[in-house]
């Protein structure tokens, strides 16, 4: 298991070890496993193998390199990968394309089967049906996360051709626990949320019909660990792990019955200019919304027959509610409801730095404060 400190990664390796197998953990930065509700993983069925998928055979020593790929493991699942937004272009070459190709290297030298973990937004900015048996269909991709995730999906296919045996499972947006709303790392969606709930953002471009697609971190788990575990039914094919899409419209009606949240205009992209924002919403736009605007006009619906075929377990069925249950949670947690003191504090809490974030400090006349955006490389969730 690689990304085995993630927040996906560490609940498959947690329901892996629960069903009996002997997990080999690839950990980096992150030699604690700790699971999406906070607990520490019992490590008694999981071995942490200190590694960097960055690097050639792993970055481990070659004889436990060739130890493991002459018969050491039955099955890899690859589910190391930078999520982020908004990082260098060689911080995704390395992480998520090379170390792609690290790994595949490892199933070939091995013939080892290979659970790849992608995400469903390979997709790029394209609307309607998006099929799971679909890769490059000429899409434009929104940004060197997408980009850097579609090529490592062509590595794959390349690599089966080739003869190494596959599967693939896309998740799309992953939110906290479908139950209790729960969820261990703050990123992505919820820090769009929580400017745009606190005022910090009033204005964003989108369409109201345009969808998001939340999906439950309990339910990816449960679908990466059921192809793993059924590879033999899984082998040569993609499975979409989604939720049930929201519209920017459904997002607004939930965000409305909370009193003390702001609701964001959506405004048509043809017709939003920066310039006219206030200057100190403009910083937060120009740093943050920027990384994330381009999901907000997107009107794509995901099939999942693939994987509906495969596992009797379903998503949600109401992503109003669902998003109800996450927002809850947020509000139980603190994340929400509690205006942070200006734009620098802000930007360092969401760990948010570099020289946007000096801009912030002028704009709102505060001293520039610093933090770090450095991730685990092998361990970052999705």
């Amino acid at each position: 298991m690689t990304g085995a400190a993630g927040l996906v990664g560490a609940e498959v390796t947690a329901r892996l070890a629960a069903a009996g197998h002997q997990v080999t953990a690839l950990v980096h930065n992150n030699p604690v496993l700790v699971r999406n509700d906070g607990t520490a993983l019992e490590t008694g069925a999981v071995t942490c193998l200190p590694g960097d998928v960055t690097e050639p055979r792993l970055g481990l020593p070659e004889a436990e390199y060739r130890a493991l790929a002459a018969g050491g493991l039955d099955r890899i699942v690859h589910c190391a990968a930078v999520t982020d937004f908004g990082l260098p272009d060689e911080v995704y070459q390395a992480v998520n394309v090379d170390g792609t190709a690290h790994v595949l290297e490892l199933a070939r030298a091995g013939g080892v089967p290979l659970v790849h973990v992608g995400t469903a937004y390979v997709c790029g900015e394209r609307d309607g049906l998006i099929r799971e048996t679909e890769l490059d269909e000429g899409q434009r991709l929104a940004n060197a996360y997408e980009d850097s995730k579609f090529r490592a999906e062509t590595l794959v296919h390349k690599a089966q051709a080739g003869g190494v045996r596959a599967a693939i499972v896309r998740p799309s947006i992953v939110v906290g626990d479908e139950r209790t709303g729960v969820v261990r790392d703050y990123k992505n969606i919820y820090v769009v949320l929580k400017l745009a709930t606190e005022g910090k953002v009033r204005s964003i471009p989108g369409q109201y019909e345009a969808r998001l697609d939340l999906v439950p971190v309990d339910y990816v788990a449960d679908i990466i660990t059921e192809v793993t575990q059924r590879f033999e039914e899984a082998a040569g094919r993609t499975f979409h792990a989604v939720g049930a899409p929201l519209t920017l419209r459904d997002f607004s009606d939930v965000m409305a019955e909370y009193p003390p949240f702001h609701v964001p205009r959506f405004i048509p992209p043809t017709s939003f200019d920066t310039q006219r924002l206030p200057r100190r919403e403009r910083v937060y736009y120009e740093r943050v919304m920027t990384l994330y605007e381009s999901y907000f006009r997107r009107r794509m619906r995901f099939d999942d027959s693939h994987t509906a075929g495969l596992v009797t377990r379903r998503p949600p069925g109401d992503g109003q509610d669902f998003l109800r249950t996450l927002i809850d949670n947020c509000l139980e947690t603190g994340y929400l409801g509690v205006p942070m003191a200006d734009a620098t504090e802000v930007l360092a809490r969401l760990n948010i730095t570099g020289p946007n974030a000096t801009a912030a400090a002028h704009a709102t006349g505060a001293p520039h404060g610093t933090g770090s955006t450095v991730s685990d490389a092998n361990g970052v969730g999705r």
